[in-house]
């Protein structure tokens, strides 16, 4: 199988995750059109708790497993590294199967905690069915996570990418094809066709389990040494090593997740204390929680891409005491996030109102181009905040990673129903405080990681500064031509195609002025390095010309 370098290996899972995340994305279409409102609303309750379970059963593994594997592989002890690939598959079976009792068995208190006293729209019984359907998946997906989770600690991140796809593209037929067939062929209720929609989950990660073993079997020496000679490392002390890996990763995934989850229901009751309507609290609450996150998800996939080869390679450098190289892959990695993510979420802040209605149509469009405006400026804050966490894991600072996060957990927690009812009064509505809860505990935690970051390791970041202040001048070129740009040229709210070709050619025309001026002024220079630029270059044949 093909290893990837750090960049290569960036470049790779964060395509991967980009289509993913631009196929989730596009699904939502004629989901959203085929189910409407009310099912957007009940899937988005199931989906959002299954994901916190699935973080508990899962999260830590595939990070935990590439640390271990790297870190064994580093050291030498080839029989360690896959008998503790081996023991990590026990480990989640059990896990798993246990996290799928407990979400099965109390889906209906969980869906009477979601909905509280709200009336009007979704029931306690469809919710709890829906989220009953869902857990199913738990029963696979874990179990899918150790196995790429082995291959990325082997820098094979092309298999365990292209996995990422498979499941996606299964997941979405069978949501598509099974609401479409449930609704409009055989007339089965909206809980039911929701219903065979989050199944789509399983059948997905089934493919992607069986693609990933026919790709394993065909190079099975190469990743499984059978002569190994055993190492001098006990199962229990391997299995040590797995728990305290990968419980803090779990513990940053669950917080992330419980983001979610205590913004949905804080919003939902928040917005019902003052007085908002069923369908109008069931559309801002589902709207924050879930479908302006399915477009802010092609932000997050840049930091999500970046941490898989992150992490092997920050363990690599942490193992060897290589600490300028921990240095240099931290700086690589934060000022990726910036240069890229930043015209992202410009771009989609100003394009809001005709991708909303691409996506989701033109009901309270309004209302729902606004969240998305508000919703994606935390998508910065979010990716910064994932490569300080991961880097933290990978040198072994897990004592600081509960602090951060669960710091930056109470803090949003704390400040969501203040800031609401604040913002309420103000004039704005109630989901800003909620953003703006975010915005504050994300932001707490980075600062605290990076300080602390410079007084043990010493690690500079004046490289990084150097890179964002750069960042500043494309940015604002951008941004200038694309507000020139709106007063020439409109666009149908209404119709699918105007906004569509009007979104298609604003970006473009965006992309190129912002690239063009960030390759001039040496941006890419400074983030990829001219070698990596020039293989590039040379791989779409064009000409190397000094800027």
């Amino acid at each position: 199988m093909k290893k990837s370098g750090f960049l290569e290996g960036t470049v790779i899972a964060t395509a991967a995750i980009v289509i993913t995340k631009i196929l989730g994305m596009l699904y939502v279409i004629p989901f959203y059109a085929i189910v409407g409102v009310k099912g957007s609303a009940l899937y988005a309750y199931a989906y959002n708790i299954y994901v916190i379970f699935l973080d508990i059963s899962s999260a830590g593994v595939p990070s935990a497993m590439s640390k271990i594997t790297k870190e064994y592989q580093t050291l030498g002890k080839e029989e360690a590294k896959i008998r503790a690939y081996k023991l990590g598959r026990k480990m989640i079976f059990y896990i798993s199967l246990v996290a799928f009792i407990i979400l099965f068995v109390f889906a209906k208190g969980i869906a009477t905690m979601i909905l509280g006293d709200l009336s009007g729209g979704n029931t306690i019984e469809d919710v709890t069915f829906v989220i009953r359907c869902v857990s199913t998946a738990i029963l696979v997906i874990p179990f899918l996570s150790v196995t790429k989770g082995y291959l990325q600690g082997h820098n094979v991140i092309g298999v365990s990418s292209t996995s990422q796809v498979i499941e996606q593209l299964v997941r979405i037929a069978i949501m598509l094809i099974g609401s479409y067939l449930g609704i409009k062929v055989f007339g089965l209720s909206l809980r039911d066709s929701v219903g065979i929609a989050v199944l789509g989950a399983l059948f997905g990660g089934l493919a992607a389990i069986s693609y990933i073993f026919i790709k394993i079997k065909k190079d099975k020496n190469e990743l499984f040494d059978s002569e190994a000679k055993k190492d001098r490392i006990s199962d229990k002390t391997i299995i040590k090593k797995i728990w305290a890996y990968a419980i803090p990763f779990i513990v940053i995934s669950v917080a992330l997740s419980i983001y979610s989850f205590i913004d949905m229901v804080f919003i939902s009751r928040t917005m019902t204390f003052l007085g908002y309507d069923a369908a109008q609290t069931e559309f801002v609450t589902t709207a924050v929680t879930t479908w302006a996150g399915k477009i802010g998800m092609i932000v997050n996939s840049v930091a999500m891409g970046l941490t898989v080869s992150l992490i092997p390679n920050i363990v690599e450098a942490y193992t060897l005491e290589k600490w300028n190289l921990v240095e240099t892959r931290f700086n690589k990695a934060m000022q990726i996030i910036i240069v890229v993510c930043t015209p992202m979420i410009l771009g989609i802040a100003f394009l809001s109102t005709p991708i909303w209605s691409v996506f989701y149509g033109t009901e309270q469009i309004a209302l729902g181009s606004l969240v998305l405006k508000v919703y994606i400026l935390l998508s910065l804050f979010f990716n910064l905040h994932m490569i300080t966490s991961s880097t933290l894991q990978s040198l072994n600072k897990f004592k600081l990673v509960f602090f951060t996060t669960i710091l930056g957990y109470v803090i949003n927690a704390s400040l969501d129903v203040p800031l609401m009812i604040l913002c309420h009064k103000l004039g704005f509505m109630p989901f800003i405080g909620a953003c703006l809860a975010s915005v504050i505990g994300y932001s707490t935690s980075i600062i605290i990681t990076l300080v602390k970051l410079n007084k043990e390791y010493n690690l500079s970041y004046m490289k990084t500064l150097k890179v964002s202040l750069k960042t500043l001048i494309p940015s604002a070129i951008m941004v200038g031509v694309i507000l020139i740009l709106n007063i020439f040229v409109n666009y149908e709210v209404e119709s699918r195609l105007s906004c569509i070709l009007y979104i298609g050619g604003i970006s473009i025309i965006g992309a190129v002025v912002y690239l063009v001026i960030a390759h001039k002024i040496g941006i890419f220079n400074e983030v990829f390095g001219k070698n990596y630029l020039n293989r590039i270059k040379k791989r779409l044949h064009i000409k190397n010309k000094e800027v």
